[in-house]
Formats: C-alpha cells, structure tokens, sequence
C-alpha cells in the first residue's frame, strides 16, 4: 500500500503547477481510474470468498459494504437492473 500511496503523491506533486482546471481533469481521470481497478478487484475477492462459503453479511463485514452491496456486486451483470440514465 505504501508504494502506490508513494505513487500517487508522486503524481499529485507533477501536477501541483498545471492550471486548476487541468489538475482537477487530471486528478478526476486518476480518481475514475483507481475506482474501476479496485471495484474489480473487491469483486473478484467478493466472488472468491462466496466461492468458499461465505456469507454475504461475513463479506461485507470483511470488505467494510453492507450484505446488500456484496449482493448486487456478486449479481452476473446481465441480470443486473438497468439504471436510468
């Protein structure tokens, strides 16, 4: 963990002197970024834990989500609700 948080301070100091806009576009791509590689990963280990006869409650607990979040997050993705747009 202390790599990547070295990483990503590395990366805050590189754009300390952009313009505001363009720091907060970066600074937003790099936010956008991080959250999709975690929530796959959170997924994978949800469904790995599942695998292994978790509960969804011990999931959760373990993964700090409510039993209903581990839920929607094991949900195949077809047969996840369309949200609207």
């Amino acid at each position: 963990m202390a790599f990547l948080r070295s990483d990503v301070a590395r990366f805050c100091s590189e754009i300390a002197d952009l313009a505001p806009a363009v720091r907060l576009a970066r600074l937003a791509e790099l936010q956008a970024m991080l959250d999709d590689v975690t929530s796959q990963a959170m997924a994978a280990a949800m469904a790995d834990a599942r695998g292994e006869g978790w509960g969804l409650r011990r999931i959760g607990k373990h993964a700090g989500v409510s039993h209903e979040q581990v839920r929607r997050m094991l949900m195949p993705s077809e047969t996840q609700p369309a949200t609207p747009g």
